[in-house]
């Protein structure tokens, strides 16, 4: 009766931080739910044009390299622009504006400088050797790697964007992540002879149409201004000292994933496709949860720390205990599932059975890393709130090290499944680490 009271208590009100992230939390869910099945959708096209093909590996691998920086980009905003602008919000709110110019600004350069890089590296970068991809793969990569270059500047502002509306407690960025996904479907289904590279043009048009959407709502609270290239604001200072450490922890573990295709590229023909519809899968479990518990509990820890308001520590582990608990749900429910979840989704037109059997196959092995990706997503944002981002970077660095030993030896006994269990192992380790230092540290 006692537990079911504070379950009343909470939801009655308003001021209750458990209820903020509650209903944040299930806000979110709802938008990532719809963006995942937009997802979810775009890969079934694929599969169903294409199947497990060469096309596909290209357009897999050129998208993953680019979206690696922008990731990386993201992640370091979230973790540190957020709590940053809370703190602003509290003891300098005359800041904000001229700091968010400056930012807006610094991100352009960033985003124009990784855009001619890659247009001109990839390429070179592609033909290598090492990268273990067939003569015909490379030249579809090839095409696509200069096409989809200006996806890193359109990413990168995209990401700024989005970390400002989660800064203001607002998540339709969450929402509008949709849009790319739709729009390939969309021209997926196109007469070929409409259009000759889908996958190309779709992807630019959609990232496109996703900029657009998130920069309304901004220019309506005023909140997006015209770019400043300097650095006046004294809240770079607090921006400097966090972002250096993260943003080198956050590109080393962004290493995995990269680390994933060129081993996948090892094992053969196929193997990236296999891969990534696997983790096409997995990524709509993991963002149904991960995503949205990150995107919820990240400006309410901020807000409690900067105003030292409520047991933030207690709170923290409290969500940490009940999203391991979710996720062991969907680890156990998805495991039995896996053969018809895939066989829905993509077994169609060029994707067979034999597919079918390979990808479920891969989804199982990586099934185990959504209890703790769950858990050790709040104790990140605990420790960002805190302002730990050594320790942070700390463990993110030992992260990759696990990964690599993990593929190292891992694929050459289960092949492709042993790329998702190596994944798995990573956030075990990761999760127990954290647990550890929220504990000791916080």
């Amino acid at each position: 009766m006692a537990f079911f009271s504070r379950i009343r208590h909470h939801i009655t009100n308003p001021e209750s931080y458990h209820r903020r992230i509650a209903s944040s939390f299930l806000l979110v869910s709802a938008f990532v739910l719809i963006g995942r099945l937009a997802g979810a959708a775009k890969e079934m096209a694929i599969a169903w044009r294409y199947g497990i093909s060469e096309i596909v590996d290209a357009y897999v691998l050129v998208f993953s390299l680019i979206s690696w920086p922008v990731s990386v980009w993201f992640s370091v905003l979230s973790i540190v622009l957020v709590p940053l602008l809370a703190r602003l919000k509290v003891n300098s709110a005359t800041n904000i504006q001229q700091f968010r110019n400056e930012v807006f600004g610094f991100t352009i350069v960033l985003g124009i400088i990784l855009s001619i890089l890659i247009y001109f590296s990839f390429p070179y970068i592609l033909s290598a050797s090492w990268t273990g991809l067939p003569i015909s793969t490379k030249h579809l990569a090839d095409n696509f790697a200069t096409g989809l270059a200006p996806i890193a500047l359109m990413g990168i502002v995209i990401n700024l964007f989005s970390a400002w509306m989660l800064a203001n407690g607002h998540h339709r960025n969450t929402l509008f992540e949709a849009i790319p996904a739709l729009v390939i479907l969309m021209v997926l289904f196109l007469p070929p002879t409409w259009m000759t590279e889908p996958l190309l043009w779709g992807t630019l048009i959609g990232v496109a149409l996703q900029l657009i959407a998130l920069s309304i709502p901004l220019m309506q609270r005023n909140q997006l201004q015209m770019p400043c290239f300097t650095f006046q604001s004294p809240a770079w200072k607090g921006f400097w000292n966090a972002i250096g450490v993260l943003a080198i922890s956050q590109t080393l573990m962004s290493f995995s994933t990269i680390i994933d295709q060129f081993t996948a590229a090892n094992l053969g023909v196929g193997a990236i496709s296999t891969l990534s519809y696997s983790n096409r899968v997995l990524a709509l479990l993991l963002s149904l949860g991960a995503m949205a518990i990150g995107r919820a509990v990240l400006p309410v820890f901020s807000d409690m720390y900067a105003k030292r308001e409520g047991d933030l520590k207690k709170t923290a582990l409290q969500w940490c205990g009940w999203m391991f608990l979710l996720g062991l749900g969907v680890c156990l429910i998805f495991w039995i599932l896996s053969p018809w979840v895939i066989a829905i989704l993509f077994e169609r037109g060029q994707f067979s059975a034999t597919d079918t059997q390979s990808v479920s196959d891969v989804l199982r092995w990586g099934l185990i890393q959504v209890p703790f990706f769950y858990a050790g997503l709040v104790l990140v944002q605990l420790l960002a709130s805190h302002e730990r981002y050594n320790i942070i970077a700390f463990f993110t660095v030992t992260n990759l090290f696990i990964k690599i030993i993990g593929n190292l030896f891992l694929p050459d006994l289960m092949g492709v499944s042993g790329i998702a269990l190596s994944t798995g192992l990573m956030y075990v380790w990761s999760t127990a680490c954290l647990y550890i230092a929220s504990r000791r540290f916080i």
